[in-house]
């Protein structure tokens, strides 16, 4: 996964509306592999393309969680980035992720709560022009103080 970034840390002092933050990643056989194991997972639509190839879908996708998962990686290496606390996460899966797709997640500041330390985030994972996910985080940020 190649980004133009340094982790790291942008204080709620710094946060500002408007600013966005994201990564991209091509989704491997091997992710979704890894992510079966790890959330103990195993539905077929994800691992078995005869059984997937019958589905909806007509082929195998990747667990929605796994392309969800790069937006908390957005959150807790960039914006805030590190010493984020999550507090909250709505998703709406709008279309699958297929092994091989460059999904690009994206996290955009919409609110601050400088007195509470909670900003809320504007959340999205793409596939080309194609949302795949889109959604709202709240989380505590990291404070200077």
């Amino acid at each position: 996964m190649a980004n133009d970034f340094t982790p790291g840390t942008i204080y709620l002092e710094d946060l500002e509306i408007g600013m966005t933050r994201s990564l991209r990643k091509v989704i491997t056989d091997k992710d979704i592999e890894m992510f079966a194991e790890v959330s103990t997972d195993h539905n077929p639509v994800h691992l078995d393309a005869d059984y997937a190839a019958k589905t909806m879908f007509k082929g195998r996708i990747a667990h929605g969680m796994l392309s969800a998962g790069l937006i908390s990686a957005v959150i807790g290496e960039q914006l805030p980035g590190h010493g984020t606390i999550y507090l909250g996460q709505s998703l709406k899966f709008l279309a699958p992720v297929r092994p091989g797709d460059e999904v690009v997640a994206e996290v955009k500041v919409v609110a601050i709560d400088h007195a509470r330390r909670r900003v809320t985030l504007e959340t999205t994972c793409s596939v080309g022009d194609t949302t795949v996910i889109k959604g709202e985080a709240l989380v505590l940020a990291p404070s200077r103080n």
